[in-house]
């Protein structure tokens, strides 16, 4: 496979999904506000946190509120990361590889960006819930298509890495944020307030009915577990990293590599180390310093992706 068709799959997966997450964070907070009592907390900051762009949100918005958050993580057309940026470049990449993708998934994905597209000249939702809840639905939908209709050759191991490298990080980002934010106070502990926030948490990854059916009651700490090293569950961090290292396996085999590239290698690295990491551990050396280096290993596997695979196939 070229290297250019290999690198536009690969982006092109991430791009969808980086924008399903986007809508995922966006739907839960506005039905949390709906939910919540009046003043407990204020979701909308922590949703620019996620995106560790804080310094372009200051720069072009005044307030975090829910209209200007809604806009910069949805409608902003010059933030390169967000939902409407992130499928404009997915379309993009997909157009570059048509004759790699089924007529069925680059049709889904051109009616994908042109319905956010066409949200994006009324800003102005009139029911966000709404909205947010066709988005997701609309990139479950085009998973569904892509999936259904490419063989699971090396261009669907590619995308399907890149779909696992972005969902494994916007689940350790949205993580990383609401759990300092969700922190009960005291006399919150065990209440109905309690488990509406850690419940919209696990609602972010639609894993609230998977939790509740091994779990029962909302507990941090196998809210926690759920989210980190479920092995079951499509959306933990530790299936994500087991999925990609499963797909650069087959990529180096198809590829007749003589020796594992350094992304497959820091890929089955992490995956051994989150398997034998326990969620007492990670709370004992700190939830952000767990997820600060589980970002540093995805950038270093981001970069060896593009060292071993982009620029380095034959043309």
């Amino acid at each position: 496979m070229l290297s250019r068709v290999a690198e536009s799959i690969y982006w092109m997966s991430r791009q969808v999904e980086r924008a399903e997450n986007l809508a995922r964070f966006l739907e839960v907070t506005h039905n949390l506000m709906l939910d919540q009592p009046e003043n407990l907390i204020d979701p909308w900051e922590p949703l620019v946190q996620v995106t560790a762009d804080n310094d372009y949100f200051q720069e072009h918005y005044s307030v975090a509120n829910a209209d200007a958050v809604t806009q910069f993580l949805a409608f902003d057309s010059d933030y390169p990361n967000s939902m409407l940026s992130s499928l404009r470049q997915a379309r993009e990449n997909a157009r570059g590889v048509r004759e790699s993708l089924s007529s069925e998934a680059f049709e889904q994905l051109n009616s994908f960006y042109h319905f956010v597209n066409d949200a994006s000249q009324h800003p102005a939702l009139e029911s966000p819930n709404v909205f947010f809840d066709k988005v997701r639905r609309l990139a479950i939908q085009w998973t569904g298509v892509l999936d259904s209709t490419m063989p699971r050759d090396i261009g669907w191991h590619f995308a399907n890495v890149g779909r696992l490298i972005e969902r494994s990080d916007k689940t350790s980002r949205i993580l990383d944020v609401k759990y300092f934010n969700l922190l009960p106070r005291v006399e919150d502990v065990g209440t109905a307030v309690d488990d509406l926030q850690w419940s919209a948490l696990l609602l972010a990854i639609s894993g609230f009915e998977a939790y509740r059916r091994q779990h029962h009651l909302i507990d941090v700490d196998r809210v926690i577990e759920f989210f980190l090293f479920h092995r079951t569950f499509p959306r933990s961090i530790l299936f994500c990293v087991a999925g990609a290292d499963r797909s650069l396996g087959e990529i180096e085999g198809i590829s007749k590599a003589e020796k594992n590239g350094a992304a497959k290698q820091l890929t089955s690295a992490l995956r051994h180390e989150l398997n034998q990491t326990s969620v007492k551990e990670v709370l004992a050396g700190g939830m952000h310093q767990f997820i600060d280096l589980h970002q540093s290993a995805l950038n270093e596997i981001a970069e060896a992706m593009n060292h071993d695979y982009f620029h380095a196939l034959a043309h």
